[in-house]
């Protein structure tokens, strides 16, 4: 499917970021990771589980635009979402492994042609990757294989297509990939801060790279070949100012130990920038993980599931073998009737709220009135999520092992306690 695209017009990147910080800017032997998804600010995310699975020789699984083939198997993953799509914003796996993405703008524009989303390619990599450099192996070899294109945006009137970046973290190490069409380079990271957000970032610390990344960037005339080579200043546009993003600085910024609420402090703050509230985006969803370097502790992940961390809790979930599904935070299905998969695409917008998103539009709606009654909510709100936060602090902190049958329904618990905290 083709869209229209004026020549003087380029999609603008929503201005989301993800942040890692690892020891010793971290707290005691902790990796923490953070994400802000912004987004056009009617879409909805949800927050879904997969289990672990086997898959038959030859099968293909259906991302969001096409079919690839299928690996022989999947890890379990816990993924936020647009609820239109097949693949994640962020996520996570089993193996303690954490994916983001960020939309770019780029000195080359992405295609329109459907291919592979950046987000198909997050999910993709934590369903393959048991550590960071796997995941990453992944995604460059199906860029590679598959390309990347196609609409952004559950939009029928114009194509918003993005190059992708991404942040890729397990307990030991982190990589920031930046792609150009199915050219790429990577850096790794082991130590301090790192944010990524819409403009690229990689300078001329690269660490992996597509075999002709350089011999490409000569053929279009943006690089020399002479002169150092520096990733940002060869493949961002003309007019990118290569600002520090807002995310970094708040890092930065931070003279204690980083710790998970630190990191939601600064997914929070609109203030900075951070934090998303803008006519045409809102921060639809978040995530902070806690990857303890000791591997005998489980790693934590707290979604939002709900738009603006501000006026959202937090929620935490752990991986266990029997984790409880939360249809309360899953958007409805409409199968083979989806106005996104039948062509052309996007013709309507069904209604994509699913039960958590809609008891979370009356918070909000409170809080914005910034009455009295708002201002009590708010604190409520907060105390339940310091309650959920001790409660995790006490298992990475415990000596003895973690009680599966204690956590298998934490997520299911505590987005049904917010329900009905809103009711």
């Amino acid at each position: 499917m083709r869209w229209r695209r004026s020549t003087y017009w380029m999609p603008v990147a929503p201005p989301s970021c993800c942040l890692v910080a690892f020891p010793p800017r971290a707290k005691d032997g902790l990796v923490v990771f953070g994400k802000n998804s912004a987004r056009p600010r009617d879409e909805v995310q949800e927050v879904v589980y997969f289990s672990a699975a086997n898959h038959e020789p030859e099968s293909k699984v259906e991302c969001t635009y096409i079919s690839i083939d299928q690996a022989p198997r999947t890890h379990a993953i816990v993924i936020s979402r647009p609820a239109w799509l097949w693949g994640a914003e962020m996520g996570a796996n089993e193996h303690g492994v954490c994916i983001a993405n960020e939309a770019m703008n780029t000195r080359e524009p992405a295609p329109e042609t459907e291919a592979l989303l950046g987000m198909d390619l997050v999910r993709l990599g934590l369903e393959r990757g048991s550590t960071a450099k796997e995941a990453l192996d992944v995604i460059v070899a199906l860029l590679e294989e598959h390309g990347q294109g196609g609409n952004y945006y559950e939009d029928a009137d114009a194509c918003h297509s993005f190059q992708s970046a991404y942040l890729i973290v397990d307990r030991e190490e982190a990589w920031v990939l930046e792609t150009i069409g199915k050219y790429w380079a990577a850096e790794k990271i082991t130590e301090g801060v790192r944010c990524i957000c819409n403009q690229l970032s990689l300078t001329t610390k690269i660490d992996a790279e597509h075999p002709e990344l350089r011999s490409y960037a000569q053929s279009q005339g943006w690089w020399t070949g002479e002169d150092e080579f520096n990733f940002s200043e060869v493949f961002s546009p003309a007019d990118d100012h290569l600002d520090c993003c807002a995310g970094k600085d708040s890092l930065e910024k931070q003279e204690e130990s980083i710790t998970v609420q630190t990191m939601i402090d600064i997914l929070r703050d609109k203030a900075s920038g951070v934090c998303i509230d803008s006519e045409s985006f809102l921060t639809t969803a978040s995530v902070v993980s806690v990857l303890p370097q000791n591997t005998s502790s489980p790693c934590i992940h707290y979604f939002t599931g709900t738009p603006d961390p501000s006026r959202s809790i937090f929620k935490p979930f752990i991986f266990v073998d029997d984790v409880k599904l939360v249809p309360k935070a899953q958007s409805p299905c409409f199968g083979d009737d989806d106005p996104a998969k039948k062509e052309p695409r996007f013709q309507e917008k069904p209604d994509r709220r699913h039960e958590l998103y809609k008891a979370h539009e009356w918070a909000r709606a409170v809080i914005a009135g910034d009455q009295e009654q708002g201002r009590k909510l708010r604190k409520t709100m907060l105390q339940l999520e310091r309650q959920g936060l001790e409660a995790m602090e006490e298992i990475l902190t415990s000596a003895g092992p973690l009680d599966p049958a204690e956590v298998g329904d934490l997520f299911y618990d505590c987005v049904d306690t917010e329900i009905k905290f809103f009711k």
